[in-house]
């Protein structure tokens, strides 16, 4: 399993061989609403209301999240952002500010139930 640091330097290595570069934030920005649009659409398509057309390509969630994710990398490293240092603060967040938010789950002799 590879490392967010890992997934952050292979997008950078992959971008890099390009004289164009990562494109700008807003245009990524622009690229992650498509994405988010897209992978809205194939959630719809699985789990919602909506069943594809036979005439459409047969994409999957897991694909539209792996276009999502990269998108993601693309726009941190265009920023210099160390994405597991961001992570690493939203759990931080979740767990302090947001602590009594939800309900825990009951415990039985030490182990949580799933």
């Amino acid at each position: 399993m590879k490392s967010m640091a890992e997934l952050q330097r292979e997008v950078d290595e992959y971008i890099g061989q390009f004289k164009e570069g990562y494109f700008s934030p807003l245009a990524l920005t622009a690229r992650l609403t498509e994405e988010l649009g897209e992978l809205a659409r194939e959630v719809n398509h699985y789990y919602g209301e909506k069943p594809k057309k036979q005439s459409e390509a047969p994409n999957t969630v897991e694909e539209e999240l792996g276009d999502l994710l990269f998108v993601v990398i693309c726009l941190a490293n265009s920023l210099h952002i160390d994405l597991t240092e961001s992570f690493d603060g939203v759990m931080n967040k979740f767990k302090t500010r947001d602590k009594d938010r939800w309900t825990l789950k009951e415990q039985r002799e030490g182990i949580q139930d799933e």
